[in-house]
C-alpha cells in the first residue's frame, strides 16, 4: 500500500530514559497489610512507570507517548516493571485469598469432573471426548461402531490425550484435529506458548506413534481423499498473516513440500478446508469485506487450484459442494447474504442460480450442506436460528427452541449422508445440551445435557429481553439474567457485558461460574451493541470505521437505561469486556467514568492509533477495514475520538482490574501495560487500579487448563465482591 504520511517518532533524551523503569515509592510504616493477610510485611504502593517521552505527529496533531518503551519485550527493565505491577496486585488482593478459595471451591463443586461427550459416528468409528477428575485437558477417543464388525462395547482407543502432550509445560492449545478419510491418521495443531503459533503434527492411529512431521507456523490443514497428503497453510513470520498453501506427503521431508498458492495481498488471509462431501479442498482468501475461493479435487491434491469467482471489492462468498453443484453463500444481492448454486464445471458468477433469497432482517451466518438437506444458521432479532431446507422438496423449516432467549451452535456432523443434524443448545440459565434433530420428522432428541452439580435448578433463575433507547433513536437489545423473584428496585448489583466488533455476536451462553454472582444478588446483563452482528450486517456497519462511536454510546445509553429502570444499584454497576470488548471498556471509562463502579478489562485493545500504525504487528493491515487506517486523515479523525490510550485525562476513574498475557499475539501485552501506566500517572482519584500480567505461557484467552481458568474467574469475582463490600 502506498504510504501517504510519514510518521515521526521523537525520542526524548532525558536522564529518565536510562533509569530503572519503576520509580521507587517507599510505603510509609503505617501502610501494612490488612488483618487476615498473615506473612505480608507491608502493603505496596502502586508502581509508577518511568516516563520516556516520545511523540508522533499526525495531520498537524502531536500525540505524546511516555510509555512506548514498554514494547521492548524481554528486556530486564520491562519485565521488572511488569513484575512490580503483579506484586502490587498480589498485595492488594492478599486480603481476598479466603474469598478466592470460597469462590473457587463453589465453582468447582458445580463441575462434573469426570464426563464424556455423546459419541458421534464417522464411518466405522464412534468418536467422543472424555474429561477425568484432576486432569486439566480432554482425552479424545474412539471405538468401533456397532454393525461394522464390532460389538457396541468395543475397546476404546485413545487417539489423543492432551494431558500427555502437556507434561512439562505451563500451556497447551490443541486445535484443528482431523482424522484422515481412511481413519488411519490424525493431524492436529499444537501451541505450547500461547502465541497462537501452531505446529502441525501427525499421529499414526495404528501404532499410536507421532510421525516425523513437526511443521511450524501452520494455521489450517485438510486431508486428501486417500489420507496420504495434507494441504496446509502457513503464516508469515512477522505479521502472522496466513499467506502460503503447501502440499505435504506424510512421511516425507517437509522442507521439500510444494508451494501450491501464495496470497500476496496484505489485506487478505488464507485458509483451507474440505467440503462436507469430502470431494474438494476449498482454499479461501479473505479480508474483512472480500473473499476469493479456489477449489482443488481432493482425490487429486496435486491438481492446480481453480478460482470459483474472481475477487471483487466488498463481495464475500463461501463455497460448499453437493453432486455436480457448488452451493455458495454470497452477499451479492444483499448484505445479509443469500444462497445460490453453480455448476462445478463452470461456476461463473453470471450463471449462479438463487436457492435461498436475501432477507433484510435475517442474517445467514453459516451454511452446512448434507446429501439430502441444507442447514442454515441464521440470526434474527438478536437471536440465532437453525433452518433445515429439504433439497428434494424445497421446503424449509426452522427448528423450534424451548426458551425465548438462547444460544445454538453447530455440533459434530461428520457424515455427509446423515439424516439427522446435531447442534449444541444452551441459554443464560440452561446448561449446554447435545441435541439431535431428525431432518424428516423434525423430532428433537436431547442426547445429553451438561450436568451442573450442587443441586443447580435452572428454574430458580429468569431471563428477560429489554430494549434500551440509544441517543440516536436506535433500540439496543439487552438480555438479562437474574434469580427468580428479583425485582428492578435499585438494590441489586449489575454485571454488564458487551463486545461490539467484527460483526461477531457473542452467544447467550451458560456459565456455571456466573451462578456465584447470581446467588449473591447480582443481575447479569448482555448488551447487544452496534458493531456486533446481532441484528445482521447493518448492525455491524453501524458500529465500525467512521461509525465506531455508536458502539460506545450504545453501551453508555444501555447502562444509563438499566440504572434508570432500577435494574442496577446506583453504586454497584460492574462492566466487563475482553479484547475488542476491552477497547469498549477503555473508551467508555474515558467518556463516562462517573457511570461505572468497577471496570474489568481483559486483554484490552486500547492503544488503537499506535497499533494500527504498525503494519508489522499481527492483524494490523487486515483490520484497516474494521477500524480504519490512521495514515488516512478521515480515518485518523474518527479513531482519535475514541482510542482509549490517547484519551486518558486528568479526572476520576472507576475502580479497575486489567488483565493481560505476556505471550498474547492478538493484543500485545504492552497495550494494557501502557494504558495502566498512563492512567496511574494521570487520574485524580484514589480508586484501585490493578494490572495482572500472566508472565507464564498463556494466550489471548488466558490460561489453558480448565482448573486454572476457574482460578482466574475466582480472582476476578473476588476483586468485584471485595470492592463492593460483598466479601462473603
Amino acid at each position: 500500500m502506498k504510504r501517504t504520511l510519514v510518521v515521526a517518532f521523537v525520542c526524548g533524551c532525558s536522564p529518565a530514559a536510562t533509569s530503572d523503569p519503576v520509580t521507587p515509592r517507599a510505603a510509609p510504616e503505617a501502610a501494612v497489610a490488612p488483618s487476615g493477610a498473615p506473612g505480608t510485611s507491608a502493603a505496596l504502593l502502586p508502581p509508577m512507570a518511568t516516563k520516556r517521552p516520545t511523540s508522533k505527529a499526525l495531520f498537524g496533531r502531536t500525540l505524546e507517548d511516555d510509555y512506548y518503551w514498554l514494547r521492548e519485550k524481554g528486556t530486564p527493565e520491562v519485565e521488572r516493571y511488569l513484575e512490580a505491577e503483579n506484586a502490587y496486585t498480589a498485595s492488594r488482593m492478599e486480603p481476598t485469598r479466603a474469598l478466592q478459595k470460597t469462590l473457587y471451591d463453589e465453582m468447582l463443586a458445580r463441575v462434573k469432573e469426570d464426563d464424556t461427550t455423546p459419541p458421534v459416528r464417522d464411518g466405522a468409528w464412534l468418536y467422543y471426548r472424555r474429561d477425568e477428575k484432576g486432569k486439566q485437558y480432554p482425552i479424545h477417543c474412539r471405538r468401533a461402531a456397532p454393525g461394522k464388525g464390532a460389538a457396541g462395547d468395543a475397546r476404546e482407543e485413545v487417539i489423543l490425550d492432551v494431558n500427555e502432550l502437556a507434561v512439562g509445560g505451563k500451556f497447551i492449545d490443541v486445535t484443528s484435529m482431523h482424522v484422515s478419510d481412511d481413519a488411519t491418521r490424525l493431524a492436529f495443531l499444537v501451541d505450547t506458548a500461547g502465541f497462537r503459533q501452531y505446529t502441525l503434527r501427525v499421529k499414526d492411529l495404528g501404532t499410536g506413534k507421532l510421525g516425523t512431521e513437526a511443521i511450524p507456523r501452520v494455521d489450517a490443514m485438510a486431508w486428501s481423499r486417500d489420507g496420504k497428503t495434507l494441504l496446509y497453510v502457513t503464516e508469515d513470520a512477522t505479521t502472522k498473516r496466513p499467506d502460503k498453501l503447501f502440499r505435504h506427503v506424510v512421511g516425507t521431508d517437509a522442507a521439500k513440500d510444494v508451494l501450491v498458492y501464495e496470497e500476496r495481498d496484505p489485506m487478505f488471509e488464507l485458509g483451507v478446508e474440505k467440503t462436507r462431501s469430502r470431494a474438494y479442498f476449498v482454499v479461501t482468501s479473505a479480508s474483512h469485506t472480500t473473499t476469493e475461493v479456489r477449489v482443488i479435487d481432493a482425490a487429486t491434491p496435486a491438481a492446480a487450484p481453480r478460482v470459483v469467482a474472481p475477487r471483487e471489492h466488498d463481495h464475500e462468498y463461501y463455497v460448499d459442494h453437493r453432486k455436480d453443484l457448488f452451493y455458495i453463500r454470497t452477499n451479492s444481492g444483499g448484505r445479509n447474504f443469500r444462497i445460490v448454486t453453480a455448476s462445478t464445471r463452470d461456476p461463473r458468477r453470471e450463471a449462479w442460480k438463487e436457492l435461498v433469497p436475501h432477507r433484510p432482517d435475517v442474517m445467514i451466518d453459516e451454511v452446512h450442506l448434507f446429501r439430502d438437506h441444507l442447514v442454515t444458521f441464521e440470526r434474527e432479532a438478536a437471536l440465532p436460528q437453525i433452518a433445515v431446507l429439504d433439497l428434494a422438496t424445497g421446503k424449509s423449516r426452522r427448528i423450534e427452541q424451548p426458551e425465548p432467549l438462547f444460544a445454538v451452535s453447530n455440533g459434530e456432523n461428520p457424515e455427509f449422508g446423515a439424516s439427522t443434524i446435531r447442534f449444541q443448545y444452551e441459554s443464560l440459565k440452561t446448561p449446554p445440551s447435545f441435541v439431535e434433530v431428525d431432518t424428516k420428522t423434525m423430532k428433537r432428541t436431547v442426547l445429553k445435557q451438561t450436568e451442573v452439580l450442587g443441586a443447580y435448578d435452572a428454574g430458580a433463575y429468569e431471563t428477560r429481553r429489554v430494549v434500551a433507547p440509544a441517543r440516536d433513536g436506535t433500540m439496543v437489545p439487552v438480555s438479562l439474567l437474574y434469580k427468580k423473584g428479583t425485582t428492578p428496585d435499585g438494590t441489586h448489583p449489575l454485571y454488564l457485558y458487551a463486545y461490539g466488533s467484527y460483526g461477531y455476536s457473542p452467544p447467550l451462553e451458560f456459565s456455571s461460574e456466573r451462578v456465584s454472582l447470581l446467588d449473591r444478588g447480582f443481575v447479569y446483563a448482555h448488551a447487544h451493541v452496534r458493531g456486533g452482528g446481532d441484528l445482521g450486517k447493518r448492525w455491524h456497519d453501524q458500529g465500525r470505521m467512521a461509525s465506531k462511536m455508536n458502539t460506545f454510546t450504545d453501551f453508555i445509553d444501555a447502562a444509563e437505561f438499566l440504572k434508570r429502570e432500577r435494574w442496577a444499584k446506583p453504586d454497584a454497576l460492574v462492566v466487563y469486556g475482553a479484547s475488542a470488548g476491552g477497547l469498549l471498556m477503555g473508551a467508555v471509562a474515558n467518556m463516562r467514568p462517573d457511570l461505572f463502579s468497577i471496570v474489568l478489562a481483559r486483554v484490552p485493545f486500547v492503544d488503537v492509533i499506535t497499533t494500527m500504525l504498525d503494519e508489522s504487528l499481527p492483524l494490523t493491515v487486515g483490520e484497516f477495514e474494521e477500524w480504519g487506517n490512521p495514515k488516512k486523515k478521515d480515518d485518523f479523525d474518527a479513531m482519535i475520538r475514541y482510542s482509549p490510550y490517547d484519551n486518558v485525562a486528568a479526572k476520576a476513574y472507576p475502580t479497575m482490574l486489567v488483565r493481560t498475557s505476556y505471550n498474547d499475539s492478538q493484543v500485545m501485552y504492552w497495550e494494557p501495560a501502557k494504558w495502566v501506566a498512563k492512567l496511574r500517572a494521570t487520574k485524580t482519584d484514589e480508586n484501585p487500579l490493578l494490572l495482572k500480567v500472566n508472565m507464564q505461557p498463556a494466550g489471548h484467552g488466558g490460561q489453558s487448563g480448565r482448573y486454572d481458568r476457574l482460578g482466574d474467574t475466582a480472582f476476578d469475582y473476588a476483586f468485584v465482591l471485595s470492592q463492593l463490600k460483598m466479601a462473603r
